[in-house]
């Protein structure tokens, strides 16, 4: 017996077969899915202390569960003090099992720790059925130990789908549990 996480379990069970419904899919390979999440994050101090970096990969260990990367610039900027080939991020992609045990601890236990939270901003969608959220804190996390946090800083959170539209997109995310504010 091998070990499915609940949200893929819940797509491939009920997310599927409502998703055709709604938009009348002949194919079960037309229904979108969830393809990747990308974390990331610009850490534009990082140019005068790179203890940043390492911060910031310890960080997104611990949140994703997985061995965060770091990005570096690609060209010299005078005016901020950047070479190329400076660290300047940090991200991490997630994919298969570890995506959807992520997008659950995000949904059950992140985000219900933000700070007045009304919803999720429906306006995060590109035209082409990817949402990108902003998170302001990483202190939402419960796998972050307070204590240890140097500075508090936000992540960016992209959800890639295959999803030809954005309501196509926006109609798997909330089946998946994504908490879009009410108009």
């Amino acid at each position: 017996m091998t070990y499915v996480p609940r949200l893929k379990e819940e797509y491939s069970n009920r997310i599927l077969n409502s998703l055709t419904e709604e938009y009348s899919y002949s194919n079960r390979f037309e229904v979108p899915k969830l393809t990747k999440i990308v974390l990331s994050r610009g850490i534009g101090d990082a140019i005068a202390d790179k203890k940043l970096i390492d911060h910031s990969l310890e960080e997104f260990a611990q949140i994703t569960g997985q061995q965060a990367i770091t990005t570096y610039s690609k060209k010299d900027v005078a005016s901020f003090k950047l070479r190329k080939g400076m660290p300047i991020g940090v991200k991490v992609t997630l994919r298969g099992y570890r995506m959807y045990e992520f997008l659950d601890r995000l949904i059950t236990s992140a985000l219900p720790r933000v700070r007045d939270f009304q919803g999720i901003n429906p306006s995060g969608f590109d035209g082409r059925g990817n949402y990108n959220l902003g998170v302001t804190e990483q202190i939402i996390f419960p796998e972050i130990n307070i204590d240890r946090v140097n500075r508090i800083s936000g992540l960016d959170i992209s959800f890639v789908t295959t999803a030809n539209t954005d309501q196509e997109a926006k109609s798997l995310l909330t089946e998946l549990g994504l908490p879009f504010k009410k108009k």
